[in-house]
């Protein structure tokens, strides 16, 4: 491994497919870039939306990857290292086994589009919430830069409270489990954000129901580096 993989400037836990699978690809195909072959790929031709309309709107999400997020992007603590993080992630994979999330469906989720199950299990819960609070112990506090960082939101006092106890505001009861398909939607007309819709709902919408097997551990190799999947670990195993 390389010095960037086994000290990288930030580590996260998501929930991704493995590489190859129908529901990897299509994701990577329409974020424009696999995380697995570190490379970028050719943006979807959306009918009705221009090419750079779309390259822009998915940029926010390219640069994380084709993933749900479980523990959010962070920086390790001093006493801790990549070794122990995957031994603490080990851990977790052993005692929760997998979850069949079902159908999926595109739908606004605040300001952008997403991923999400119709009816998320009450297990999935349960693995965000063990993944935030067993991992947190290894994470470095936030610094000046990322509390303002996340403060542009802006947060409400309860998401404020979150992020200053675990480091991201939107977990616990405030989590909602999603693939991200584009960033913000401010500004964007109604009819470009509908032809995005009907477009993701046609490619994701013939995959069969999604299973969440595994963790996937994800690295920002350098700041402002795009992220790339590591490594996934089989829940159960």
């Amino acid at each position: 491994m390389s010095h960037d993989t086994l000290a990288p400037h930030r580590v996260a836990i998501y929930a991704a497919p493995a590489p190859g699978t129908d529901w990897w690809e299509r994701g990577s195909e329409w974020l424009g870039r696999c995380a697995s072959r570190r490379c970028t790929l050719p943006m979807p031709v959306v009918d009705g939306v221009d090419p750079s309309v779309l390259t822009a709107l998915t940029a926010d999400p390219r640069r994380y990857g084709w993933h749900a997020t479980l523990k959010a992007p962070l920086r390790l603590a001093p006493h801790a290292n990549l070794w122990a993080f995957r031994d603490a992630l080990a851990a977790i994979c052993r005692e929760h086994r997998a979850i069949d999330l079902g159908d999926m469906q595109v739908a606004r989720l605040g300001s952008f589009l997403a991923l999400r199950p119709e009816k998320a299990p009450a297990a999935l819960g349960a693995l965000a919430d063990d993944c935030v609070r067993r991992l947190q112990p290894l994470a470095a506090p936030l610094n000046e830069h990322e509390l303002a960082r996340r403060r542009r939101a802006p947060l409400t006092p309860e998401e404020d409270a979150l992020m200053l106890a675990w480091g991201y505001p939107w977990v616990l009861q405030k989590f909602r489990f999603h693939f991200s398909l584009t960033g913000p939607l401010a500004g964007v007309p109604d009819d470009v954000v509908g032809r995005l819709l009907e477009a993701a709902t046609r490619k994701f919408g013939a995959l069969p129901p999604l299973r969440l097997d595994r963790l996937s551990v994800f690295i920002e190799p350098s700041p402002g580096a795009d992220f790339v999947l590591l490594e996934q670990m089989e829940l159960g195993a």
